[in-house]
């Protein structure tokens, strides 16, 4: 297992660490197999969406933010409880296929850390299992 270190900048970002696990990738030498995304993290998540279009991730984000707003009437006390749902709402981790030695993602496709409660220091765990 592997240890991606980030830090964030913003109380809600999301981060595109694909070049990073594409790095893990080549040290292991994995020709096929999974790769497995995760964070140990309660108040952020890993997705795989669009990155072509910055907009995207910002929709996601600004949508994110719609659904559960900062200001509601949460009863948890260290005022966090928007990030926790929306960590569970997005997930904790990802798995990506492996053929021939590549990541099988889509054309638009990237991997993507979630903050929902920075800036911070996070980690991110990869797992890779070959066949």
């Amino acid at each position: 297992m592997k240890e991606i270190n980030i830090r964030t900048n913003a109380q809600v970002e999301m981060i595109d660490i694909t070049a990073a696990v594409w790095e893990v990738l080549k040290e292991e030498n994995v020709h096929d197999g999974y790769c497995i995304v995760f964070t140990t993290h309660t108040t952020a998540a890993v997705t795989i969406n669009e990155n072509a279009d910055p907009d995207v991730p910002r929709d996601i984000i600004a949508a994110l933010e719609k659904a559960v707003p900062q200001n509601a009437s949460y009863r948890h006390s260290e005022g966090t409880s928007p990030a926790h749902v929306k960590s569970s709402l997005m997930g904790a981790s990802e798995i990506v296929l492996i053929e021939n030695g590549r990541l099988v993602l889509g054309t638009w496709q990237s991997i993507f850390f979630c903050e929902f409660d920075g800036p911070r220091s996070r980690q991110v765990l990869i797992k890779l299992i070959a066949n």
